[in-house]
């Protein structure tokens, strides 16, 4: 039997968001330009980054951490006039 740590319930709920956001872009319920989708690569790549920190998986913190700031991004971007 498998004992989950912390780092283990923040990185599966960090991976879980990644997959949701990805889920729903590629089902059309969300675009990949919404606040929405954003957020959800914003705080899942996060936790998951957090994760690897916890566990001192330095590959991961820095594919993690680069993909939240990466996500980041668009949050702070104008709206492109029509």
């Amino acid at each position: 039997m498998m004992n989950f740590t912390f780092a283990d319930l923040v990185g599966f709920t960090g991976v879980l968001l990644l997959l949701l956001a990805y889920f729903m872009q590629l089902s059309n319920i969300i675009k990949k330009d919404s606040k929405w989708y954003i957020v959800l690569n914003v705080v899942g790549a996060g936790l998951s980054c957090l994760a690897s920190i916890l566990i001192h998986y330095i590959p991961f913190v820095i594919l993690e951490f680069t993909w939240m700031l990466v996500s980041f991004f668009p949050l702070f971007q104008r709206p492109k006039k029509a």
